[in-house]
């Protein structure tokens, strides 16, 4: 007699993506709304672009803390501390009468992120032991993560245009209510490893190495590429990765062990994702201002004119999910990529103020690029890394995926202010069109095939 198959448990991934939906979530709904919000609050784009990118610069900074407290002292408390910070921080940005209010309070949501995002992971690896469940469960948690993509302009649309732009952080409330109950009733309670230590030091050389680039990069359109202040930037953020590398050779208890980083699949996967994210959010920021400041778009029309881009994040990570048990991950990470970069590269080569309807095509193209690749690049990862060090590939992954999206905004929006509007836009494209094609190559390169098992490596 056949033996019935194991059920699917859907109630812990709910739980679980709730908490990675509102931190998606406002990684795309604030796009929209900077128009207004920049107006009412009398701020300059690169204050819009702090707005932007200081949640994302601290989430990448804090990532790998993150990740080493919830291997320390469990994944679901630490989860679960991330949500109630994030949520709290929503309700004060909501409140904030400046731009450097604003600005703080969106550094505490990403200090918030930081904490939730390394926990999803780790949580759906302990809760799906089998290779089938894990994969469908990464799948559809790649496909959250689209779902709260595509809802991001909508929301943002709506709400900025209706309300005001106040509501796209008070919407954060009942979603963080809602995935602190279900954490707390409907996930397993995580493993504590109270010997693993925090490597402060090297945190603090990751989060100055983070700020240092992507302010650079922020500051370099007003300030010029080769000022003082933003080579002087480049040169300090060098000296801390250094110093990073030097202190996770000798530490006793490394935030990220280098032995990681010297396995290809690891080390391919991370850097993957930062490529994509760079091509993906890049082209989302710069859509978002063309259509608002050189189409005269409203808040609202330029949601809906995002919206073709994020639905079909949503349908490539279920798809991919789903074909990675037939063809392996490598295959399909090598044809989303080559799918976003011909998108972009097609948007480059457009006239100045193409129709709205011949750039469709090119913002699908690099939305499922994207998320395709995200399914197997987060499996190669999480299936590389050894069980006790899960919170830590996680967080390498997302660190890597976080560090992307804040350098594609920063630098498209110094391409933005320093070069004609339209060059800028082309460039940023092109850019992010070369980021998919060195995704393409490195996938070839690094990504097992399916007969290859993704080899584990030990803690040290």
């Amino acid at each position: 007699m056949e033996q019935a198959r194991p059920t699917f448990p859907l109630v812990p991934l709910l739980a679980v993506c709730a908490g990675y939906f509102m931190v998606i979530l406002d990684v795309t709904v604030i796009n929209v709304a900077v128009p207004q919000i920049g107006a009412e609050l009398s701020a300059s784009l690169t204050g819009i672009q702090w707005i932007t990118d200081g949640y994302t610069i601290v989430f990448a900074g804090a990532l790998l803390a993150g990740g080493a407290l919830g291997d320390r002292v469990g994944n679901r408390r630490i989860f679960s501390i991330g949500v109630v910070v994030f949520t709290v921080a929503s309700i004060g940005c909501a409140v904030a009468w400046t731009t450097e209010v604003l600005i703080a309070l969106r550094l505490l949501e990403g200090l918030g992120a930081a904490l939730i995002v390394p926990g999803s992971l780790a949580l759906l690896q302990q809760t799906y032991a089998s290779p089938d469940h894990r994969a469908r469960a990464f799948g559809l948690w790649g496909g959250i993560a689209g779902a709260a993509a595509c809802a991001g302009p909508i929301v943002g649309g709506l709400l900025t245009g209706t309300v005001g732009w106040r509501w796209v952080f008070l919407i954060n409330v009942p979603i963080g209510i809602a995935c602190l109950i279900l954490t707390a009733t409907r996930v397993g309670a995580s493993a504590r490893r109270p010997g693993r230590s925090i490597d402060w030091p090297a945190q603090a050389a990751v989060v100055a190495a983070i700020v240092l680039v992507v302010g650079a990069l922020n500051e370099a359109g007003e300030q010029g590429w080769t000022s003082p202040l933003v080579l002087t930037a480049f040169a300090i953020a060098a000296v801390a990765v250094g110093a990073f590398v030097l202190r996770e050779r000798f530490a006793a208890s490394p935030v990220l062990p280098l032995s990681m980083l010297r396995t290809p699949a690891i080390a391919g996967a991370a850097t993957i994702g930062l490529l994509f994210n760079l091509a993906f959010y890049s082209m989302i920021f710069t859509a978002s201002l063309s259509f608002q400041h050189e189409e005269g778009f409203g808040p609202v029309v330029t949601g809906v004119a995002l919206l073709p881009a994020m639905i079909t994040t949503v349908f490539a990570s279920v798809l991919s999910g789903r074909l990675a048990r037939r063809t392996g991950h490598r295959t399909l990470m090598t044809i989303g990529l080559l799918i976003g970069a011909s998108g972009l590269t097609a948007w480059a080569a457009l006239e100045p103020h193409p129709e709205y309807w011949l750039l469709v095509v090119p913002m699908m193209a690099a939305g499922f690029g994207t998320s395709f690749t995200l399914t197997g690049a987060t499996t190669t990862i999480m299936s590389a890394a050894p069980e006790e060090f899960s919170g830590t590939a996680s967080a390498l992954f997302n660190t890597a995926r976080q560090i992307g999206s804040a350098a594609g905004v920063a630098l498209s929006g110094s391409l933005l202010v320093s070069l004609d509007f339209d060059v800028g836009l082309r460039i940023s494209m092109v850019i992010g069109a070369t980021a998919f094609l060195a995704g393409a190559v490195l996938t070839r390169l690094t990504i097992p095939a399916p007969a290859e098992p993704a080899l584990s490596v030990s803690s040290r």
